[in-house]
């Protein structure tokens, strides 16, 4: 007999099985029939956390994005921790930004509603990491604090997503120091 999850445990196989609901059948497909198929569970169980389909399909983005989300690097200097965590991200993360992005296509043509809300940094924790990343450097005197607004802070970022969706592959090193070097440091300092 299998062993009855609960809390934690549960909610995290719950979004684990609408994730790979959605990657499988896209947002125009996804149904909380088949995450309840997914997870082996019922109905209710899943109608209790998430009254809706995008309520569920919102918190399992949000899920995803946090259990992927790379360390921040202390490397001692910005350049090389902007760079190392974005080689992680170039890599790594390829296919979880493309499927993202496809699926949430559909979102988008469906309802006419951006998803851009469900991505945010501090639900994510995105914003806390970066901002500790971003508060080195300013500790160590390599920026100045008041150049760094929060559109600078998420453009390298924004970039390196943009070369993920341009390509489908990987980001080469050149173009991830050409970001870096070119662009985003010369704002900052």
């Amino acid at each position: 007999m299998a062993q009855r999850r609960r809390g934690a445990e549960l909610e995290k196989a719950l979004l684990n099985a609408a994730w790979d609901e959605l990657t499988d059948n896209g947002y125009a497909r996804f149904t909380m029939d088949g995450v309840v198929k997914r997870a082996g569970t019922s109905p209710p169980v899943l109608y209790r956390r998430w009254s809706d389909r995008d309520e569920l399909v919102k918190a399992t983005i949000v899920h995803v994005l946090k259990e992927s989300r790379p360390a921040v690097p202390d490397t001692g200097s910005l350049r090389e921790d902007l760079l190392t965590l974005m080689r992680q991200i170039a890599t790594a993360h390829v296919q979880l930004i493309t499927v993202m992005y496809a699926h949430l296509a559909g979102y988008y043509r469906e309802t006419g509603r951006s998803p851009s809300s469900w991505f945010d940094p501090v639900a994510t924790g995105r914003a806390a990491a970066l901002d500790m990343l971003f508060e080195r450097s300013i500790d160590r005197g390599e920026i100045k604090p008041e150049l760094l607004t929060e559109r600078i802070k998420t453009l390298p970022f924004v970039l390196l997503r943009h070369e993920i969706l341009s390509t489908f592959a990987p980001v080469p090193d050149h173009v991830l120091e050409e970001i870096v070097d070119t662009i985003f440091l010369p704002l900052v300092r």
